[in-house]
């Protein structure tokens, strides 16, 4: 299967998991215990219908969206996923590139193997900072003063993971960061040498925005230790509040799923919220983003931006999510297919792809513009 044979989602999970190596692709693919959050992010889709309207004139399309003071030339962006130089050798500066050339925004994890200030240099469009809340409160500080000094646009606090999901895949593999290859994980590798080939061969693998904080010479630090030793379950709506007042600029909340809860972050000033469960990777169980949409843009959607993630796999999702009332839709497994499968040209191909979906999609359904998708366009089952 080469990359010119991939023509929607499954195509690339496809390519990327002939690509690499077990466990790695267990790490992009697997959610939390029996995953039926996962499952559910993508059906939940399913369960609402597009209603067509027909004779509406829509020769030109314009797929613009505006959010957290951003211009984005589509209503999706990617979403700031962890550890992506471990996927593919090029990481974030594949899809930095790809999301450039598309006109979109990206985001930059605490958890990224590229640094945010070569990422802002390089492509000086919008970019979001992802951070979580440590016990390390000066360390915090810190890493937000250090995206304002790198000329970062919004800063997203994930509030879904004060402690890590139990996921059972990864637990399986034993996947840490950094990556050390095992003896009992040895043969999983051997039967994908051009992965561990360009793992070798490129750059040492590090996380540049922790590593001043993290020391990882003695061993490798799990995923599951890092939420639970570095990260504070303490984290209360006033710390919140604290770190909104010191950013003093786009601050948004990540993992949002009730109305109550995104009525405190309207409270405290925050300028968005993403609606999401964390790709189903933390409290399995939990309901579907796209379920909660509709009630949470209800309450709060005239007073901050809602935005949705988990699940989108095609055009059609995407403009279901919007007519709900979503300002845009996040990116995730969308991107990280690609990317393990292909590296940059494999991200610009899917977010083509998907462009290109929601063009037809939106000249099908007999709107031009953005603003012309309503819930009057959808019927729940």
């Amino acid at each position: 299967m080469r990359l010119t044979d991939c023509h929607n989602f499954h195509d690339f999970r496809r390519l990327a998991r002939s690509r690499l190596p077990g466990p790695i692709f267990d790490y992009i693919d697997g959610g939390a215990e029996d995953e039926t959050t996962l499952r559910r992010n993508t059906a939940s889709f399913e369960d609402c219908d597009l209603v067509p309207s027909v004779l509406r004139g829509v020769e030109k399309v314009d797929t613009s969206v505006e959010i957290m003071g951003q211009k984005l030339s589509v209503p999706f962006y990617c979403s700031p996923t962890a550890l992506q130089r471990l996927f593919h050798h090029q990481g974030e500066r594949a899809v930095a590139a790809a999301a450039a050339q598309l006109g979109t925004m990206f985001g930059v994890s605490s958890l990224g193997t590229v640094s945010m200030e070569e990422l802002r240099k390089a492509y000086p469009g919008p970019q979001v900072y992802q951070f979580y809340f440590h016990r390390d409160r000066g360390l915090n500080r810190a890493m937000m003063q250090r995206a304002k000094d790198a000329g970062v646009q919004v800063m997203m606090l994930t509030v879904d993971s004060i402690t890590g999901g139990n996921r059972e895949r990864d637990k399986r593999t034993g996947f840490s960061i950094p990556f050390r290859l095992t003896l009992g994980g040895m043969t999983q590798f051997a039967i994908k040498p051009v992965w561990a080939i360009n793992y070798l061969t490129h750059e040492r693998f590090k996380l540049p925005q922790l590593d001043e904080h993290i020391h990882m010479d003695g061993g490798a630090l799990s995923i599951s230790r890092y939420f639970t030793e570095m990260l504070d379950p303490s984290m209360s709506w006033n710390d919140v509040a604290e770190m909104v007042q010191h950013w003093s600029g786009q601050f948004c909340l990540k993992g949002v799923m009730s109305v109550e809860d995104a009525k405190r972050a309207v409270e405290i000033g925050c300028t968005g919220i993403i609606i999401s469960n964390h790709g189903g990777r933390q409290l399995d169980g939990s309901r579907a983003a796209f379920d909660q949409l509709a009630e949470i843009v209800d309450a709060v959607g005239d007073r901050i931006d809602v935005i949705v993630d988990g699940g989108i796999q095609r055009g059609t999702h995407v403009l279901k999510a919007l007519s709900m009332g979503a300002k845009a839709v996040g990116l995730g497994r969308y991107y990280l297919y690609p990317l393990a499968a292909a590296g940059q040209p494999g991200v610009e191909r899917a977010l083509q792809q998907l462009k290109i979906e929601v063009e037809r999609d939106m000249r099908l359904m007999g709107c031009s513009n953005i603003s012309q998708l309503s819930r009057a366009n959808l019927r729940k089952r």
